[in-house]
């Protein structure tokens, strides 16, 4: 499974155990959705996240989401694994 394959299943599965809580009336806001998907990724993508929570004023799940899966289409497009790419194209994709 190459990296933007086990990110799309890590995606997967995060949102499958939230609408697991949400089945059985667990209710957690989109805020803490969003924390818990970006905490729950590999350490690979610490800057990412670093950035994207310092960044932002309020965090949206779909958003982070998106960002999460631009990013990793880029990746392996360019072939680009520099942080410095990374926090550059996370500034740029929040400023849109």
């Amino acid at each position: 499974m190459n990296e933007c394959e086990f990110l799309i299943y890590h995606i997967s599965q995060s949102i499958t155990l939230l609408n697991d809580l949400k089945n059985v009336e667990i209710k957690i806001d989109d805020e803490d959705q969003t924390m818990l998907l970006l905490c729950s990724l590999h350490s690979l993508y610490n800057s990412f996240r670093k950035t994207l929570i310092y960044v932002r004023d309020k965090l949206s799940f779909e958003d982070i989401k998106g960002h999460l899966l631009s990013k990793d289409k880029i990746d392996n497009e360019f072939g680009s694994d520099n942080k410095a790419d990374m926090q550059v194209f996370v500034l740029v994709a929040l400023k849109k």
